[in-house]
């Protein structure tokens, strides 16, 4: 089983927290990974765009001119694309991006970049975490403690307002729970903090 410091709010080190080899030590699976960004990235795109066609462009129903006789190319309308106000080639129209992917590949994923990010040692883990009030200075300060001076996701056991508003003013800095973590969010940021607690659920979850 793969070994991690445990810290504490003021960056000290307070002992050693085990995690389980099947999350924490799994195989990397670049394409599993690879699919489930795709997906993230795909539910996101509202496949709103669309465009008009030669054949639904307002006007043209005329011939602009006779078919021969005049030297100039042969055209029925002036709605064909290569005319200004003409219809747009193979126009984009509304369509629904989703990708869809097995829970078995997004659990394969999600434990391999859990295990990417212990490899990395970017994982950080807080015996807890806990405020006298939701003041931004105060996590702020955390955050310089443990040494994290650019992106980082901040994972919480459960739904702590406290916490959550502290922390919504940091540039850079991003709060989740255990079961609303996913694979864009932790490759998204450098460091993956998580408390003592989440640790446990997270095991609990994907084991």
């Amino acid at each position: 089983m793969p070994k991690i410091a445990m810290l504490n709010q003021e960056g000290a080190n307070v002992g050693e927290i085990e995690l389980k080899d099947e999350i924490f030590g799994a195989e990397i699976n670049e394409a599993a990974i690879h699919l489930v960004v795709r997906s993230q990235l795909a539910a996101k795109r509202q496949g709103t765009q669309s465009a008009k066609t030669r054949g639904e462009v307002r006007g043209g129903g005329r011939k602009i001119y006779r078919q021969k006789g005049t030297g100039n190319a042969r055209h029925h309308g002036n709605r064909a694309p290569q005319f200004t106000h003409g219809g747009v080639v193979f126009a984009p129209k509304p369509r629904d991006y989703v990708i869809n992917v097995p829970k078995k590949v997004r659990r394969l994923a999600i434990k391999g970049v859990l295990t990417a990010k212990v490899n990395e040692q970017e994982m950080i883990v807080l015996d807890k975490i806990s405020l006298t009030a939701p003041k931004t200075r105060e996590v702020a300060k955390i955050m310089k403690n443990l040494g994290v001076n650019k992106t980082a996701l901040l994972v919480l056991a459960g739904p702590d307002e406290t916490i959550t508003r502290a922390a919504a003013n940091i540039p850079g800095l991003k709060t989740a729970y255990v079961n609303t973590i996913n694979v864009l969010d932790i490759l998204a940021n450098e460091k993956f903090i998580i408390t003592q607690d989440a640790v446990q659920q997270v095991e609990e979850v994907y084991v």
